[in-house]
Order: C-alpha cells, then structure tokens, then sequence
C-alpha cells in the first residue's frame, strides 16, 4: 500500500487564491505604503503585468504550476538590468514578509518559512554597490 505524496507548499497554503491574495497584497503596499517608495519607483506604471508574473513565479516556486518557469527566464537575470540596492532588496523583503504576514488563514511557521526564503532571495538580487543604497 503506497502512501499519497505530502502535500506540496503550494498546496498547503491553499493554492492560487492565497498566492494571488499575497502578491495582490505586495504589490498594494508598493501603491500605498511610503516606505517602499523607492521599489515603487523601479517598476513601470502598470504593476499588471508584474502582479501576473510574481504570481505565476510563486505558484511554481511553491510546488504548484511551473508554467513560467516552463518560458526558460531566470528571475535573477529579468533583475539585472535594474539597479537593486540593499535598501531596495530590504524594502522588497518587508512588503512581502507584510504581505505574507496579512493572510491570516495561513499557516505562520509555513509564511514565515517563505518569507525567510523570499528574503534570501531578494537579497541575492543586489547588484548595485552599497553606497548607491544610501541613496534609496
């Protein structure tokens, strides 16, 4: 008798709808919330298209659909002709911890483990030298 596969991390979050409700959530605090002025300010005017990618990169990043990374980018190279400072990596590390954080029917040790990985991540992007940083 086999088992069933645990389920995966998109799963457990309860798939799109919450993945969905937490970029939808991100990309609001970037529209709203003067502390992430500076990110803001690196995107172009409609966040629709960058809702709809961030969305489809965290269903597949979490286990679910892989359909983008089925196109063949690399996020990290779709990021480097922007000029990511840590400030900015920072900024884009709490607006998603908030994000994640805001979706209260998630399981926490599950967010906050995402939020660590998410974290690391955007730190990984910075490819600006730390003085341009201060200027974020």
């Amino acid at each position: 008798m086999t088992s069933a596969p645990p389920p995966t991390p998109y799963e457990h979050i309860g798939s799109e709808p919450v993945v969905r409700a937490i970029v939808d959530h991100f990309y609001d605090l970037l529209e709203t919330d003067p502390n992430f002025a500076g990110l803001r300010a690196l995107h172009a005017a409609d966040l629709g298209p960058v809702r709809h990618g961030l969305t489809r990169f965290l269903v597949g990043w979490l286990g679910g659909p892989r359909d983008w990374f089925e196109r063949g980018t690399c996020v990290m190279s779709l990021h480097r002709a922007f000029p990511i400072t840590p400030a900015l990596a920072d900024q884009w590390s709490l607006a998603m911890a908030c994000a994640i954080a805001a979706q209260e029917k998630m399981d926490r040790a599950m967010g906050d483990a995402m939020a660590e990985a998410l974290g690391h991540m955007a730190g990984g992007m910075v490819n600006a030298a730390l003085e341009d940083s201060e200027a974020s």
